[in-house]
């Protein structure tokens, strides 16, 4: 199971690549690199709490439940 600092890591990591990318896009389409790093520093501290929370919630949802829950679609009535 991983860790709350290995799951914060992994978050942080991820969102500096996605980040550089985005502001990247928002320059072309801006040409402005102000709004460009705005935009970026905006979505990286939104989505690092939101992938930190996805991570954790993730680590308690037991796969047979979820087995269960997706078993329910395959069901012919």
């Amino acid at each position: 199971m991983d860790s709350h600092l290995r799951s914060i890591l992994k978050a942080i990591s991820w969102r500096f690549i996605a980040m550089a990318i985005l502001v990247t896009i928002a320059w072309f389409v801006t040409g402005d690199a102000t709004l460009s790093l705005t935009i970026g520093a905006l979505d990286i501290s939104i989505k690092i709490v939101l992938y930190y929370l996805h991570e954790r919630i993730w680590l308690k949802i037991k796969l047979d439940g979820v087995r269960d829950f997706l078993s329910w679609f395959e069901r012919e009535d």
